[in-house]
């Protein structure tokens, strides 16, 4: 006997027990095979697939009795049968082809109408499911709630689970296809018997909850592995019944307890990386250089409940692997030691920025970071995570030697700050995509290894073919280490964007269960080898994903087939290897690409910064704030934010701009030169935040006969944020007005600074000597010009 309680939407459905009798099954053979001969039942059609007349059953065409047996052509009679194009009423049956009338049993085998791009009018959407790995009995737990997105009221209906018809699914590429199927076809199988739950009827837009609970036993999983799982919704009563009307799918992993698959070894990395927040400008004040930010975010970030400091502590523990850019690290004590927040992001004026709130949150954070990483194995990539792809591709050797200091200067902040000893070498070209130009410019950099994608990479032995299962470290030519991670597993990491709370449980269920799958089925592969799995989270992973992924980790390693790795257990041993025959960096990631105007302009603040260093008492700070902004300027991160990308870059532009500028002559149009010997007054105006050093000044006449500087170059000193006038000595030979043109140069390579300043100098009184002198010479350079021709005869 079995006794079942069903219930409406929202009500837990328990059965207990689940008898099974075969009495019936000789009468409903030999009734079943009469009735085939002379009748063949029509299966209904609907709007939706049709899956029966009757409602609350999963049969395809056929009725089924109260039978125990499986028959094939037959009628079912009561219990627990299989039948296979046949009539099933009241069971636990399974049938293939069949209708049932009182069983929400499995089919298999009906054709059912349907249309890939026709939407259901019932969404269903799972909250939990519990166990995540089906181990050894017990019962599978589901809830979920389902809605009437349809502009009508929908009648009664039930809700069943089906099992995938092909059982385990063998292939990764299998779990694609389980994922990108969109109507109930026969691949779903049919539907568990006597494990529905009666849904009551939905007016429109109404939602309602609901429990399933399936005894392991009766999902008739066969063996280790990832099954397909989907859970319908199906009218019932009317002419409409069978028709579903709504469906969802995700994958069920099973490890039974005797399972013994070579686990595999897993490398998981964990990044805590940001986009850059920390300008080029700084604020002096008389005892410090205060740093400018762009916004306050971080503080959020870093507090209690934010993305990073959660990162922190949900890492703390675990067997990861800490990826970090030294870049947040500098950010961090910069703003623990005191900074400055600017009106709005690129503002050129320190005077306008406005305190930070942030400080004691951030040492709070390095605390905690500090803790967390202790006696683990951390990766310090370099100094702000350089967007290695758009660098290789835009003519980024102007800027190695940058890059290259940057990052030493970075892992002896991190190692500092942090008490450890870093790995460092390490490059993540965006997306983990490689090709050959991206592996020279890694290796430029001094970046040995480099983390790519599996599907770009591929080794001399591979185990999978052309499968990017075969994780582990490759050895390419010209000497890089290419640590290939999971593509398919990045991808979902990277596709995923679970919201936060209840509203992210749908999309965080799947994602834990297909991940689950994922791995399941790659430890199947091949179940006896010793085999490498990299898994590798997007760098600004959210807390939705970096808790699926924990969970992932566990379950797997719980069940026996993940056995966690360190990153430098993944490098141990590379097999050579090569870049597969087609360019590995797709054009769909050339939109998101530093363009390269904006790398150029970049090459040419450098050039100025080095400019501006020259006229600098203390050349020192500004131009370590400047270089760690110019490698901020072309960081991966703003590849999901281009405006960003523009706005940063034009802020460190508009900075130097406005600092080369602020050190000028002050512009007059006439001076009065009385007398012989005089001096003349030039302004020059420091606006810089320290004193002007380093400049010299010249002064030039358009007649020199006239007017003449005696004084060739003049050294310019301004204490900070004044003007320092500036006295050229003169000499006077003749009156009347001289066009002058007066110019700073840096004494260190006598290149102009800035723009030249000229005015008029009018002589007056000067002495008759001086006329008298300037006059012969001027009869003299007459006289020589007229005997020139002469001479030239002559010859």
């Amino acid at each position: 006997m079995r006794r079942g309680r069903t219930a409406d939407a929202g009500v837990e459905v328990v059965v207990v027990g689940s008898g099974r009798t075969y009495g019936w099954a000789v009468v409903a053979t030999v009734t079943t095979i009469l009735v085939a001969i002379t009748s063949v039942p029509a299966t209904p059609t609907g709007p939706a697939e049709a899956v029966g007349p009757a409602p609350g059953r999963g049969a395809y065409g056929v009725t089924a009795a109260q039978g125990s047996s499986r028959a094939y052509g037959v009628t079912a009679a009561q219990g627990s049968s299989r039948a296979y194009g046949v009539t099933a009423a009241q069971g636990s049956s399974r049938t293939h082809g069949a209708s049932t009338a009182q069983s929400p049993s499995r089919a298999y085998g009906a054709s059912t109408p349907h249309s890939p791009s026709r939407s259901y009018p019932v969404s269903v959407e799972l909250a939990s499911l519990t166990p995540a790995v089906i181990r050894q009995g017990g019962e599978l737990r589901i809830s979920g709630r389902v809605t009437n997105t349809s502009g009508r009221r929908l009648g009664p209906a039930h809700i069943g689970v089906r099992i995938g018809a092909a059982g385990a699914i063998d292939t990764r590429g299998g779990l694609s296809t389980v994922a990108r199927r969109t109507p109930l076809t026969r691949a779903d199988g049919p539907e568990v018997a006597g494990r529905a739950a009666r849904l009551a009827a939905l007016p429109t837009g109404a939602e309602r909850g609901f429990r399933l609970t399936v005894p392991v036993p009766d999902l008739e999983l066969d063996d280790a592995g990832a099954y397909a799982l989907t859970v319908n919704v199906v009218r019932e009563g009317g002419a409409g019944a069978g028709t579903v009307l709504g469906l969802t799918r995700t994958h069920l992993s099973a490890y039974p307890d005797a399972t013994r698959l070579e686990p595999l070894r897993t490398t998981v990395l964990w990044p805590v990386l940001d986009a850059p927040r920390m300008e080029a400008l700084t604020l002096r004040t008389q005892d410090s250089v205060l740093p400018v930010f762009r916004d306050d975010e971080l503080t959020a970030a870093f507090g209690p409940g934010g993305r990073l400091r959660r990162l922190v502590e949900m890492g703390k523990g675990k067997p990861v692997t800490w990826v970090l850019d030294p870049d947040l690290i500098v950010q961090a004590r910069a703003m623990a030691a005191g900074y400055r927040v600017a009106r709005t992001p690129g503002d050129s004026d320190p005077q306008e920025a406005t305190e930070g709130e942030g400080g004691e949150t951030a040492a709070d954070w390095l605390a905690a970071l500090r803790a967390a990483v202790r006696g683990r194995e951390v990766i310090a990539l370099p100094f702000a995570d350089p967007d290695l792809a758009s660098l290789a591709r835009g003519g980024g050797a102007p800027l190695t030697g940058l890059l290259r200091g940057a990052s030493r200067t970075g892992r002896s902040v991190v190692d500092r700050a942090l008490g450890v000893h870093a790995r460092t070498g390490v490059g993540w070209p965006a997306g983990g995509e490689l090709d050959d130009g991206i592996a020279r410019y890694a290796k430029e950099l001094g970046l040995d290894t480099v983390l790519a994608s599996g599907a770009g990479v591929a080794s001399e032995g591979e185990l999978v073919s052309e499968g990017a299962t075969d994780d582990g470290a490759v050895s390419l030519e010209g000497g890089t280490t290419a640590l290939r991670y999971d593509a398919a597993i990045a991808a979902q990491l990277f596709a995923s964007h679970p919201a936060a709370g209840a509203a992210g449980e749908p999309a965080r269920l799947l994602l834990r269960q297909r991940l689950l799958a994922e791995t399941l089925t790659a430890a199947r592969e091949l179940p006896y080898a010793r085999r490498e799995l990299v898994m590798v989270p997007p760098r600004r992973m959210s807390l939705a994903v970096a808790r699926v992924l924990l969970t992932v980790v566990a379950e797997g390693r719980k069940a026996g087939w993940l056995e966690p790795a360190g990153f430098a257990a993944a490098l141990r041993k590379p097999t050579a290897g090569r870049l597969r025959g087609f360019d590995g960096y797709p054009l769909a990631r050339h939109a998101s690409e530093l363009p390269p105007a904006r790398l150029a302009a970049v090459v040419r603040d450098r050039r100025r910064m080095r400019a501006l260093a020259k006229v600098l008492s203390d050349a020192r700070a500004t131009a370590a704030s400047v270089r760690a902004a110019l490698a901020r300027s072309v960081a991966t991160a703003w590849r999901a934010d281009q405006s960003g990308a523009a706005s940063y870059q034009q802020g460190v532009s508009r900075y130097l701009t406005a600092s080369i500028a602020s050190v000028r002559l002050v512009p007059k149009s006439m001076v009065v030169v009385a007398g012989g010997s005089a001096t003349i007054p030039v302004t020059v105006d420091n606006g810089l935040q320290q004193d002007l050093t380093g400049v010299e000044l010249r002064v030039l006449s358009s007649r020199p006969e006239r007017l003449n500087a005696r004084d060739r170059a003049m050294p310019v000193r301004a204490s900070r944020a004044v003007s320092r006038t500036v006295r050229i000595r003169v000499k006077a030979y003749a009156n009347g007005p001289v066009r002058l043109t007066a110019q700073l140069y840096t004494t260190a390579d006598g290149l102009p600074w800035g723009a030249p300043m000229t005015f008029t100098a009018d002589v007056r009184s000067a002495p008759s000597g001086a006329v008298i002198f300037v006059l012969g010479g001027t009869a003299l350079i007459v006289l020589a010009a007229a005997f020139r021709p002469r001479r030239a005869r002559r010859r």
